[in-house]
């Protein structure tokens, strides 16, 4: 009987799969789909951030240098702080800085504390009267700022409250869409938590504090940062009430830079820089908290 060796077959290489591209939920993507995905959101980058950097790249540019060039030149040749050496000389723009800081500090307070107390009475409370309270709410953010403008500053003279921050800071303390914000984040945490606070004697008080307002830091994060934006950018309503030159907030004492015959485009550049700079600072510090708005209210392990 004669053994025959049997050589194993020899498997053919499988085709090489072509990589799969796929979003969060584990949909594939087709490669085309993904380009345009990304041209798109460039584009958007580009119309967004490029005026923000156009204005950094004109602040740094010397005398010397025509920011009216063509083709524009994106990149300063000789960069130089000497504009923003300009802007504290030419009007006293830290002293402005400080009443925004002020006025945007007590804006962002006033507005987390109401609209956390409103948004939570109007989630989590019952009483009489509580849907035609929100629709109240809904009411005002469709009404323009310039239809009330004028009722405010007489409320602020028969106060006397003109030409003080606390008239610029009144009006705005708490924001109907900052109470809404955070009336919607209370309506996502369970009931079951608030029960088992309940169940073991916490009141009223203690069951905001110590459990509903912590689970909220991400909408309270963004209610701070729409309230800091809101005041620190404000215009118009300061340039109403405000007389005093020594009381002006940042975006009026800016406007000390256009010269009625004269207008340096490297000096308002420079001044708007100095003006986002803050806005800039506050996100970086508070967007772990901003993007959390997903999961807001979610039961924790």
């Amino acid at each position: 009987m004669s053994l025959v060796q049997k050589t194993p077959a020899t498997r053919t290489p499988a085709p090489a799969r072509r990589p799969r591209f796929t979003d969060g939920n584990g949909r594939r993507i087709r490669a085309w789909e993904l380009v345009l995905r990304y041209v798109l959101l460039l584009a958007v980058l580009a119309l967004t951030v490029g005026p923000f950097l156009w204005q950094l790249s004109t602040s740094l540019k010397g005398p010397t240098e025509d920011i009216f060039s063509s083709p524009p030149k994106f990149l300063p040749s000789h960069p130089t702080l000497h504009n923003y050496e300009r802007v504290s000389r030419t009007i006293p723009v830290w002293d402005y800085a400080l009443n925004s800081l002020k006025v945007a500090a007590a804006n962002v307070v006033t507005n987390c504390v109401g609209s956390a107390l409103a948004g939570y009475a109007l989630a989590r409370l019952r009483y009489r009267g509580r849907r035609a309270t929100t629709v109240v709410f809904v009411l005002a953010m469709l009404v323009p700022a310039e239809s009330i403008i004028i009722a405010q500053f007489t409320t602020m003279r028969d106060l006397g409250l003109n030409n003080t921050l606390v008239g610029v800071v009144l009006p705005g303390a708490v924001a109907a869409m900052n109470v809404l914000l955070m009336r919607n984040a209370f309506l996502n945490l369970p009931y079951e938590i608030e029960e088992a606070a309940y169940v073991d004697g916490a009141n009223v008080w203690q069951r905001f504090l110590r459990i509903a307002l912590p689970s909220v830091k991400g909408t309270l994060a963004v209610v701070a940062i729409f309230a800091f934006m809101g005041a620190w950018d404000d215009f118009l309503w300061p340039l109403i009430v405000l007389s005093d030159p020594a009381k002006f907030t940042l975006t009026i004492g800016l406007n000390y830079l256009h010269g009625t015959f004269a207008n340096d485009e490297r000096l308002v550049a420079a001044g708007t820089i100095i003006a986002v700079a803050p806005l800039i600072a506050l996100f970086a510090c508070l967007q772990r908290y901003f993007f959390r708005g997903v999961g807001e209210g979610a039961v924790k392990g």
